[in-house]
Formats: structure tokens, sequence, C-alpha cells
């Protein structure tokens, strides 16, 4: 029996999300760091137990990207990387995905990130981060791709690139010019302690360019840092605390039990779609991915509640299928292959 979208399942499939093609005009341009990934050839241990590692691309922003594309959208990335093996090998991954990677630069004396992560055996995720700077850190406000900016139909962006100069100036610049040319600003925090100088550093930091964005997502996890403690459940709480009067749509992340959403006219909740979680990585990103390349062929889901519910349960689908292989950037979907989960699902 199909169940309906209002109860967070899907209503009218797939005639409904197949309306929801994707404007090859629609450029999502993504800012921010990319690198490579150490992770465990076998999982449930440290960093010191791990036997071996085995090397993936990385980087929310430059996933992001990736995951419009593999949905069918058009995306483009900006950011820099080192000189080196690993930064071309970046460089092409993106170009081998369709995703414009015209706007990356490439530093001569500083190397290509490199994050060392598990998942040990008591669920705690571990980062170890080479970053004493890195190539990312280093990008210039006069390196910036301003023309593939202006093309930007929604410029998304996390906070990493806000925690050192100059790529702090970079980001802020290139910010003020996607604004003045109309595009959406996206924004999501993508929390990540170890690389911030103190607690309050990040808070400060990632609250800095909150009021700028037309669109938020953020995990329970991070509103409870945000807020300084409070209840991520409580609708007043992120309301008073975060939403602001520039905000179109305000999301947040729940894992496998989906999502809540808010604007200034209505709130509500979409369920996720349950699978087998293999590996975790990259699921959120997968979530944007989803939301953005909706977005990006219809500005107006702001508005039209159905249509943004529909939007977020394709979202959901999308992170839900990430969680079901290894790797971020590997495990991201396709469109067809979202639209049978989501058919799936009806039926079921």
């Amino acid at each position: 029996m199909a169940k309906n979208l209002t109860a967070g399942g899907v209503e009218d499939l797939p005639a409904e999300l197949n309306a929801m093609s994707v404007n090859s005009n629609s450029l999502v341009v993504c800012f921010g760091e990319m690198l490579i990934d150490f992770v465990p050839t076998v999982g449930g241990v440290s960093l010191a137990e791990a036997p071996a590692f085995k090397k993936a691309p990385g980087g929310a922003p430059a996933n992001v990207a990736v995951g419009i594309s593999r949905l069918g959208g058009s995306s483009a990335f900006i950011g820099k990387v080192g000189d080196d093996e690993f930064g071309y090998m970046l460089a092409d991954i993106l170009k081998q995905n369709n995703v414009d990677n015209s706007g990356m630069r490439f530093d001569h004396s500083a190397r290509t990130a490199l994050a060392f992560v598990t998942l040990r055996a008591d669920g705690e995720r571990e980062f170890l981060f080479f970053r004493h700077p890195s190539a990312d850190m280093r990008l210039l406000e006069s390196e910036l791709d301003i023309n593939l900016i202006k093309r930007a139909k929604i410029f998304h962006y996390g906070s990493i690139s806000l925690i050192e100069e100059p790529c702090k100036s970079a980001h802020l610049a290139a910010m003020k010019i996607a604004k003045g040319s109309g595009s959406i600003l996206s924004y999501d925090p993508n929390l990540r302690l170890p690389l911030w100088p103190s607690e309050e550093a990040a808070r400060k930091g990632i609250m800095s360019i909150w009021d700028q964005a037309d669109l938020i997502k953020v995990s329970e996890d991070e509103i409870t840092f945000l807020t300084g403690g409070d209840d991520p459940y409580d609708d007043n709480v992120v309301m008073k605390k975060l939403f602001h009067p520039n905000l179109k749509l305000l999301i947040v992340t729940e894992g496998s039990e989906g999502c809540r959403y808010y604007t200034k006219a209505f709130k509500g909740r979409v369920s996720g779609i349950k699978v087998k979680a293999v590996d975790t990585t990259g699921a959120g990103d997968a979530f944007v991915s989803g939301l953005l390349s909706s977005l990006a062929s219809d500005l107006k889901l702001f508005e039209d509640e159905k249509r943004l519910r529909e939007a977020l349960f394709f979202a959901n689908a999308t992170g839900a299928l990430t969680v079901t292989e290894r790797g971020a950037i590997p495990a991201l979907p396709t469109k067809k292959a979202v639209l049978d989960a989501i058919t799936k699902f009806a039926a079921s």
C-alpha cells in the first residue's frame, strides 16, 4: 500500500518526484575544502590499532558537488589543493564526476590536506588532521573565479574555510560576490571541533556568518553545541536562537529518523527511509546534495510546503542510500537509484 507524503512517505510516485528534473542552467557552486581521507581497512578500531589505511577523496563541499552531479544536476567546486599527486588526483576525481573544477587552485608550498578517520568500536568517530597548514587554508581572495561564482544559482559552503586566513577572507569575499549576483546562499556548518582553536572560537566563527544564509542545514548535535547545551528537539530553541529574519529555510537532520524543517510560514518533519547502515560518512553531504539538486531546478520550493516535503523526502532517501556503501563519494547515488528506492518504499 502506498504511503502518504504528509506522514513522511510519498504521494503520486514517481511522477511528482520525476517532475523535479534538473535544469542544466541551475548551477550549484560549492566552496571550501577537499582533502584525502585515510580510513582503516577494518572497522571498529582506533587509529593506533588500524593495521592499514585506504585513501578516499573527502571534504564536505566537494562531496556535495559530486552528489549534485550524480543526481543529474550542474555543479562546480572552488577550493585549493596542493601542487602534488593527491591534489591532482582530487581534481581528476571531480572531472570524472562531471563537476566543473575550473575554480580549483594548486598551492606550490603547502600540501593537500590529509585526515585519518575511524569509527571506533564504541561508536565514536576519531579524527587526526594534517593541516599545518594545508593548501585549502591558503586560498587567496585574488585566486577566486569571480565569473564562476556569479553564475551560481546556489552558492554552498561550510565553516572549516572560516578557521584560518587567508581562506577566511576569500570565503567572505566569495559569499559577497554570490549574494550580489542573486545567488541563494546555502550553509552547512559541518562542525569539526578538532580543527578550531577552541570551542568558543568554533561557536563564534560558525555564528559569524549565520545571518547571511538563505538556507541552513544543521544536525541535532550542532544545535546543542551552538546553543550552549539547549534541547535540539525544542522548536522554541530552534526558532528563537537559530532562525533569523533573512532565512528562507532551516533544516535539522536527525539521521535515520529523517529531518525537521522551519520556514517563516510553516514547519514540520519528514521521516527517513530505514536502511542497514554500513558507513555513515558523507550521509549529511548526500542529504544536502539531494535537497540542493531539487532546489536549483525549483526555487519556489521555499514557498510550497507540499513540494518542499517531497524534496526533503528525496534528500532523506539520498542520504539513506549513501550509508549502505563505504566511503562518501563512491557511495553517492544516482537520481534513478534514489527514485527506485522511494518507489520501493512507497510500495512496501
